[in-house]
């Protein structure tokens, strides 16, 4: 193979691995965000209704302040089986690549690369070590003053974007855009 090709194979290969590594990385990272919803429920119902939906989700009660109606939830945040399944199988692809690239290299010893591919399971054990980890949902209800008659609660969550997309659908709370 002609030498300006090899080595733009191998930089392409390396700058593709630097980014597999950052994409490994980031599927471990907390996406935590803050949400206003708005529920035309009274309180009482509508504290029942998110104590409920965070039981059924496996969350427990961890602390509750009645002066300022925060409640803070606990739960244990379970890996993927699909996510790490992916992330190793896109690991064992990358490193055929970088067997396959090695073996143009140095062909020599082209028959020892494709080991690397062993080494993908690595992928999924450190996504499943690192996701594994407890989560807090901070919840808040408050009065909201509204035009109509009809008296709104303000529901500000503290939460994991996927818990509060869900929250919201499940319960069918209205976002508040800022």
């Amino acid at each position: 193979m002609q030498a300006p090709v090899l080595s733009s194979t191998v930089l392409l290969t390396v700058l593709l691995s630097i980014g597999l590594f950052f994409f490994i990385r980031a599927s471990t990272k907390d996406r935590i965000e803050v949400a206003k919803l708005v529920s035309d429920q009274p309180e009482t119902s509508l504290l029942e209704q998110l104590q409920q939906y965070f039981t059924q989700r496996a969350y427990r009660i961890a602390t509750v302040d009645a002066a300022s109606n925060t409640v803070v939830f606990e739960g244990l945040v379970r890996p993927s089986w699909w996510l790490a399944g992916f992330l190793t199988g896109l690991a064992a692809a990358a490193f055929l690549c970088l067997a396959l690239v090695l073996s143009l290299l140095f062909p020599s010893q082209a028959q020892l690369f494709p080991a690397l591919a062993l080494l993908a399971p690595a992928a999924g054990y450190f996504y499943w070590v690192k996701s594994a980890r407890p989560e807090q949902v901070l919840l808040q209800v408050e009065p909201l003053a509204s035009a109509e008659n009809s008296p709104q609660q303000l529901v500000i969550v503290t939460a994991h974007r996927d818990e509060l997309a869900e929250l919201q659908r499940s319960l069918r709370l209205k976002s508040i855009e800022e």
